[in-house]
């Protein structure tokens, strides 16, 4: 039996496995939410967890270019760049996959796939984790960009003010200025 066709009888029970694993990662009140509540617009991250999960498995199975799956790689990783998470810790969901492949594999001691096959997965499942990787550092640029250009037009707004109030843009730069003047 191919690994493709063992792995796809027991898509669901990797599927399972993976998202509880992924889940898991997070404090343990978030993790029961993202469990128990099914609701895609009450819990959009656990369903984006579950959906993209599902077409980034389905395309590995199907030995889909990876591309394929980048759409679904950039669901995830967009909410993981924004919460308190590590780089290695933000792609480390696509590593988890590798474990829980190896764990069903483990269970069905009847059907050993073929060494070049589980090689080949892995690669590509390496080559998943690269994908995440550019992913993120990109989520992560275009925040920074954006908290950046937030504080020059929130200093431009000061300035701004300031000068409304008549004071010299000298005197608006230097809060020691205001005592001084008082």
């Amino acid at each position: 039996m191919s690994l493709s066709t063992l792995l796809s009888d027991k898509r669901s029970l990797i599927l399972g496995s993976w998202c509880d694993a992924v889940i898991s990662g997070y404090p343990h009140d978030t993790s029961n939410f993202l469990r128990k509540n099914e609701n895609r617009f009450a819990n959009p991250v656990g369903h984006t967890i579950q959906d993209s999960f599902g077409h980034i498995l389905d395309a590995l199975l199907n030995n889909a270019a990876p591309e394929v799956s980048t759409v679904y790689l950039d669901n995830i990783i967009r909410i993981r760049a924004v919460q308190d998470f590590s780089p290695s810790q933000a792609v480390s969901f696509i590593f988890i996959l590798k474990k829980v492949v190896r764990d069903v594999l483990a269970q069905e001691k009847a059907a050993v796939p073929d060494p070049e096959e589980l090689f080949l997965f892995n690669e590509q499942v390496d080559a998943l984790a690269l994908t995440s990787f550019e992913i993120y550092m990109q989520c992560r640029e275009k925040l920074y960009d954006i908290k950046a250009n937030e504080i020059k037009n929130m200093t431009y707004r000061l300035l701004q003010k300031a000068q409304k109030m008549g004071l010299d843009s000298s005197d608006a730069a230097d809060p020691s200025a205001d005592i001084v003047n008082k």
